[in-house]
C-alpha cells in the first residue's frame, strides 16, 4: 500500500504499436532535416520535372512533355526514398552502431524495419503530393485507374527498400554511399524517367524493361498517360524484386 501523493513504478516497455509510431516519427523527422537527403528526395525530382517540361530538350514523343516525365519522375521519387535515402542513412547507422543499440532496445528488429518503412511512405505521400501539385501547375492531364497507380507505388516502396536495406546490410557505409549515388544516376537515364526506352536499341530495351525503375515508370506512364488498365506485366516485375530484394535482405543484413 503506498501512501497518498506516491506514485509505484511500472517498468516495462510501451506498447509495441505505441513504440512503432514513435520511431517513425523520429525516422520521418531525421530524414526530413538532412539537407542532402532533401535535395536527393524533394529538390532534384521537382528541378527535372519543371526542366524537362518547361524546355525542349529530350523528345518525349507524341503529347505534352509533361505527361511523358510526370509518371517517371513520380517513380524517380519513390526509387530516391526508398531506395537511395534508405540506403545511405541505414548504411551510417549501421557503421555509427545506432542499428546495434536500437537492436538492444524493446524495440523489435523487425518493428524498427517496420518503422523505417512507414516512414519511407509518409516522405513518399509528400512527396506525390508535391510533385502532383507541379505537374498540374505545369498542365498535367492525368488518366487511369488511381488504384492501379496507389499499387504499383507501394510494390515500387517494397522492391526499392529490399534492395536499399540489402546494400545497406551488406557493404560498408562509403560504398553504400558511392553504390547507391551511382545507381540512382544510372537508372536515372537507362530507367526510362527522363529518356524514353524506345530510344535505346532493341535488345537493351528488353534487359532495361526488366529494371525495377522502368517497370514502375513504364506502369505509371501507362496508366497516368495513356489511360490503360491494370499493368498487371510491370505489377509483375515489381512483385518479383520485392520478394527477392526483401528476402536477401533478411537473409544477409548485419546488425553490426
Amino acid at each position: 500500500m503506498t501512501a497518498t501523493g506516491t506514485f509505484t513504478p511500472r517498468p516495462g516497455a510501451a506498447p509495441l504499436g505505441r513504440m512503432i509510431r514513435a520511431q517513425a516519427a523520429l525516422e520521418t523527422r531525421m530524414l526530413l532535416r538532412n539537407g542532402e537527403q532533401l535535395l536527393l528526395t524533394v529538390v532534384i525530382p521537382t528541378l527535372l520535372l519543371v526542366l524537362f517540361s518547361s524546355v525542349d530538350i529530350i523528345d518525349t514523343g507524341d503529347g505534352k512533355a509533361v505527361d511523358f516525365l510526370t509518371p517517371g519522375v513520380l517513380a524517380l521519387a519513390v526509387m530516391s526514398t526508398a531506395f537511395t535515402g534508405q540506403a545511405i542513412a541505414t548504411g551510417f547507422e549501421r557503421r555509427y552502431g545506432v542499428l546495434k543499440r536500437l537492436g538492444a532496445s524493446p524495440l523489435p528488429r523487425w518493428a524498427l524495419m517496420t518503422a523505417k518503412t512507414c516512414s519511407v511512405l509518409v516522405t513518399e505521400v509528400l512527396q506525390v503530393a508535391l510533385l502532383t501539385v507541379i505537374a498540374f501547375a505545369l498542365g498535367w492531364s492525368p488518366h487511369g485507374n488511381p488504384l492501379a497507380v496507389v499499387a504499383l507505388l507501394l510494390l515500387g516502396t517494397a522492391a526499392f527498400s529490399g534492395l536499399g536495406l540489402l546494400m545497406a546490410g551488406t557493404l560498408k557505409a562509403e560504398a553504400t554511399l558511392a553504390a547507391a549515388n551511382l545507381v540512382f544516376l544510372l537508372l536515372l537515364v537507362g530507367g526510362g524517367v527522363i529518356v524514353p526506352l524506345e530510344k535505346f536499341p532493341g535488345a537493351v530495351q528488353s534487359l532495361l524493361g526488366l529494371l525495377p525503375i522502368s517497370a514502375l515508370s513504364g506502369g505509371l506512364r501507362d496508366v497516368l498517360r495513356d489511360g490503360a488498365g491494370m499493368p498487371w506485366a510491370d505489377l509483375g516485375i515489381l512483385a518479383a524484386w520485392a520478394v527477392l530484394g526483401l528476402g536477401a535482405a533478411g537473409r544477409f543484413f548485419r546488425w553490426e
